[in-house]
């Protein structure tokens, strides 16, 4: 058979996600006669039913399960080769995405320790993988053996123990260690910390707002009305950058070996790790 055409794939998806040929004309921006015509036309290549129609319903078939997952992650795949192509054709520029909370020492270390063409910028957001995978960040500061690092090349720059961030008069704060569990009794605790600057954290911290967990890196910052606390029922964390294998970048090459020579210097991992 000849090869599908995008529009195909689009069709598909919005009918798959629909269950309904008229809503999903209507999303397209088409009449549904032509777009019936198009999804019969589709199955008759593929040589399989991809939906299931009765007068009153339309139900995906496994074959169709299938296709809308693969079509969903083609489409993804293409709008991010556009965008990484559309990157390329800028001036060099290197993005960061990096979990909310990291430590400014060891961003700031990393950012001192490279120093290639292009502007590094820092993207706070707890979807690193997918902003990467997406083409809107070229390096992530990811967690091993927590994030989803498939496709992906890495390499350790630091370890990391978990601590709370509490206003200083807080009960809890005068505490040796607490648990996940008493934190959670609290009004203001957030499992995940808010996607912000660590300065904003601390702020929301200070002001009686927010309870948060962040690595020990960001206890280098700690103000005079927040308290650090050691959280005893969470593994330490060990840190990596993570990159595309299969974009090629001089300014990814360079960051990455700058970075792994400042983790070696800084022993935070042993040559043969890194």
């Amino acid at each position: 058979m000849d090869r599908l055409e995008t529009r195909e794939l689009v069709y598909f998806v919005a009918v798959a996600e629909e269950l309904h040929f008229s809503r999903a004309a209507e999303r397209l921006g088409m009449s549904q006669p032509p777009l019936s015509r198009a999804i019969a036309r589709l199955e008759r290549r593929m040589g399989v039913a991809l939906l299931r129609r009765t007068s009153r319903r339309v139900e995906l078939t496994s074959a169709g399960a299938v296709f809308l997952a693969e079509c969903r992650s083609l489409l993804e795949g293409l709008d991010s080769a556009v965008l990484r192509t559309q990157r390329a054709d800028r001036p060099p520029r290197l993005v960061l995405a990096v979990r909310p909370g990291t430590g400014s020492g060891l961003l700031a270390g990393l950012l001192r320790s490279y120093d290639g063409d292009a502007e590094p910028e820092i993207m706070f957001t707890h979807e690193r993988t997918q902003a990467l995978r997406e083409g809107r960040a070229d390096l992530a500061l990811v967690c091993i053996g927590s994030d989803d690092l498939t496709d992906l090349r890495t390499t350790r720059v630091a370890e990391e123990n978990p601590i709370a961030l509490l206003p200083r008069e807080h009960g809890l704060a005068s505490r040796g260690a607490v648990t996940v569990s008493e934190l959670r009794q609290e009004q203001f605790y957030q499992e995940h910390c808010p996607p912000m600057g660590l300065d904003e954290v601390l702020d929301r911290v200070a002001l009686g707002r927010l309870i948060t967990v962040v690595g020990s890196a960001a206890g280098e910052r700690l103000t005079r009305d927040v308290c650090a606390v050691p959280v005893t029922d969470l593994p330490a964390t060990t840190l990596a950058l993570g990159w595309l294998g299969n974009v090629a970048k001089p300014e990814i090459n360079a960051f990455v070996g700058a970075a792994r020579r400042v983790a070696i210097g800084q022993g935070h991992v042993p040559a043969n790790a890194a």
